[in-house]
């Protein structure tokens, strides 16, 4: 089934009961979503609008639009401005742990991109300096990378380094993970400060993660240390909360 094309499969729709108890938007949200689930309509699937919709079942529009709200709130669809009601692509569940979302997206059987958006030397601001425990301005690499998925924009990523770094080129950092690269190189990370909070998208966040401005972003900001317990990275990323999640497991004590 095609996704760039509006879709809405009549034949599962074919035998509402009209005159039983159940509610007729109850119906029809149970089996959108069992659609969803299923396949029947693919991840990235945009569906045709409401009022088509309630043209060709014979219903109206409040009826759809609750039916289709419900699938909304269940995280399985998303409405885009310009775009319309469009199927997730699949939300990626992230253990907190020491791994890259490269890593993590090769883990789920997803295909990774890179769009590399800055590689450059900079003067190390004080905030990047001070998580980094070097003096302000020193040289680091700053890099800033659009990570996709299936060609699905995913997460906006910022990356501060050493700049014994700065020769990593842009080829190497759209064919593989940041964490693999810097293995390939003899770096051992062996442990991490981690936050995980949220915010509202800003500057050219929206365009880049193809949502609207102001919309709900979780961010994650990471210092990385090696085995010496040197500060080796220093990220602050940003991501679609409808494609992303993390996960961790408590231990009581």
């Amino acid at each position: 089934m095609p996704t760039d094309a509006p879709v809405w499969p009549d034949e599962l729709f074919a035998d509402l009961d009209r005159t039983g108890p159940i509610p007729l938007y109850f119906q029809i949200s149970s089996r959108l979503e069992n659609a969803i689930r299923s396949g029947a309509i693919p991840a990235g699937a945009r569906l045709d609008n409401e009022i088509s919709i309630g043209q060709r079942l014979g219903l109206s529009r409040p009826t759809v639009r609750r039916a289709i709200q419900e699938v909304v709130d269940k995280g399985l669809l998303v409405r885009r401005r310009g775009i319309g009601t469009q199927v997730v692509q699949g939300q990626v569940t992230r253990e907190v742990e020491l791994t890259s979302l490269y890593e993590d997206l090769k883990g789920s059987s997803l295909e990774p991109g890179t769009r590399v958006l800055a590689r450059e030397i900079v003067a190390a601001p004080e905030p990047v300096a001070e998580k980094l425990s070097i003096p302000t301005g020193t040289e680091v690499l700053r890099l800033r990378r659009l990570r996709t998925t299936d060609g699905t924009p995913m997460a906006v990523l910022e990356n501060y380094l050493p700049d014994e770094f700065a020769d990593v080129s842009e080829e190497q950092l759209e064919a593989d993970g940041l964490y693999a690269m810097l293995r390939a190189r003899g770096v051992t990370i062996r442990v991490a400060k981690q936050h995980i909070g949220a915010r509202r998208a800003h500057d050219d966040e929206p365009s880049l993660l193809d949502v609207d401005a102001g919309s709900p972003l979780l961010t994650m900001e990471r210092i990385a240390y090696d085995a010496a317990g040197r500060a080796i990275e220093y990220g602050r990323h940003v991501y679609r909360p409808d494609m992303y999640s993390f996960e961790t497991t408590l231990v009581a004590k």
